[in-house]
């Protein structure tokens, strides 16, 4: 028996931080990268007499997750007191919710190379975030002289959407977060920033033999923050455990660190079980009622989702999956894209999708900026779509003349006109240029009346200079063509 005799079974609890300007049960700010300790609140501390009210904004963002991902909301769902004890908790529990969470039931429907799955959604609660140590003397906990502790994240709301476990590989697990992120971005619930911790995965993960349907002896990955550490972070416990169950020893169920240095996984602590946290309901909060009429508006609210968007992308603009995604992926693109395609006048969307996508988004790499930050405005990339459409400018003359509008408020039109004039397609003009470039490299010449038709690259370059990129690459080739045959 091999590791390949063994399948994967995974369950991910994602941890989504909502887009409030203030904590869960406080009026503290939720800026991110102040000073540590600096949005804290007699709530936040758990001083006596300190009682949390509930945030209204946080309760609409967790709806809105709800809805899309087809949860049955729950019209009364309660609070409860997770009861564990860590440094960055202050109270000794966390508010959170149990037996009768906010969302109940949903899934959403992942694609891996082509293979469709559903994953399951078990349910969606609230709760507030605890703080943060900040590990000295090392980059990670293992290693650390100390840790210091920063209470800014400490009632931070958050909702956990737990899934049903349907995942059986790193690709399939990616997905699905990938798949989650898209879906709270699209609809503003969560700005999916896993770099600043606003979307954590807990990974949990066990093996059994292909073809058991009972679960095996699972541990849990804590706070996997990138896609690629996810991947990662599976495949290396599925190796670790799969060798385990090789060797007859048993799996031990724990919570467990990935270490990307090491590309490994480390025990942490023994994995709690649902009743060593002593819930009971939160005595200083009252059932959490949603109305009929409040359910209605927040239905009434949900914007188009990243799948009805990405199908009216393929039917409306003529655009690949591939295209869709990559403009999916990216709210600030996507909005952009759409900003673009309403001030177009010949150029086609595809087109559009792919400037946008390739030169446009190179460009802005390069800069260091993204989509939400642009330095050229929609119109202008609209009017270098029509120009490249309609032959004003070359690919690579629009590429300079993106370059040129980054910063600037000038027109595309004005840009042009500024660098010289636009794309030289008039063959009289560009035939008495073609023939100075064929009488000065008469060796060229004669390898290609000699075959060596690729040749004629090198002449079609020194035209390109001449004209400083204005002229028609197609034109161009073809007079150099018809010229050489009259040498």
């Amino acid at each position: 028996m091999t590791r390949h005799d063994f399948e994967m079974v995974i369950g991910i609890e994602v941890h989504c931080q909502l887009k409030t300007q203030s904590k869960l049960f406080c009026p503290s700010s939720t800026a991110f990268g102040d000073d540590p300790n600096s949005h804290i609140s007699e709530v936040n501390l758990a001083l006596p007499g300190a009682l949390p009210v509930l945030n209204k904004e946080a309760v609409r963002l967790a709806v809105l997750a709800g809805l899309a991902l087809d949860c049955d909301i729950q019209q009364t769902s309660v609070f409860s007191r997770k009861n564990y004890f860590y440094p960055d908790l202050p109270k000794g529990y966390q508010i959170s919710q149990f037996d009768k969470p906010i969302c109940l039931g949903g899934h959403l429907d992942i694609d891996v190379e082509g293979t469709q799955k559903r994953i399951g959604i078990t349910r969606i609660h609230m709760e507030e975030d605890a703080g943060k140590l900040v590990h000295q003397g090392a980059d990670s906990i293992k290693g650390a002289t100390h840790s210091l502790v920063d209470l800014n994240r400490a009632g931070t709301a958050l909702i956990e959407i737990v899934s049903e476990p349907d995942i059986r590989s790193a690709a399939q697990a990616r997905a699905y977060v990938e798949g989650l992120k898209m879906i709270v971005q699209h609809i503003d619930v969560c700005d999916g920033n896993l770099e600043e911790g606003s979307l954590r995965a807990d990974i949990n993960i066990s093996v059994r033999k292909k073809g058991e349907t009972s679960f095996g002896t699972r541990a849990e990955i804590k706070n996997v923050n990138s896609f690629r550490s996810i991947e990662k972070a599976i495949e290396v416990e599925f190796k670790r455990q799969t060798a385990l169950v090789l060797a007859g020893e048993a799996v031990i169920q724990e919570t467990r660190n990935f270490d990307e240095a090491t590309q490994t996984t480390t025990s942490l602590r023994g994995k709690e079980e649902a009743h060593d946290y002593r819930y009971f309901p939160e005595p200083d909060l009252p059932p959490l009622v949603i109305t009929a009429d409040e359910l209605a508006d927040y239905k009434a609210e949900l914007p188009e989702l990243p799948a009805m968007k990405l199908k009216r992308y393929q039917d409306d603009y003529a655009l690949t999956s591939h295209e869709c995604k990559v403009l999916l992926q990216d709210v600030s693109m996507g909005h952009f894209f759409t900003d673009v395609i309403s001030q177009v006048t010949s150029a086609k969307p595809k087109k559009v999708a792919l400037w946008i996508t390739g030169e446009l988004n190179a460009a802005i790499k390069e800069k260091q900026v993204d989509f939400s930050s642009l330095p050229i405005s929609s119109q202008q990339v609209a009017d270098l779509c029509d120009a490249i459409d309609t032959g004003k400018v070359s690919g690579k003359m629009a590429k300079d003349v993106q370059v040129a509008c980054f910063g600037s408020s000038s027109s595309v039109a004005d840009v042009i006109a500024q660098m010289g004039g636009g794309q030289i397609s008039d063959t009289s003009e560009l035939e008495a240029v073609v023939q100075d470039i064929l009488k000065a490299n008469m060796d060229v010449v004669a390898k290609i009346k000699a075959g060596k038709t690729n040749s004629a690259n090198f002449l079609m370059g020194q035209v390109m200079k001449l004209t400083k990129g204005r002229a028609k690459p197609d034109t161009v080739l073809q007079l150099i063509l018809d010229a050489v045959k009259q040498f």
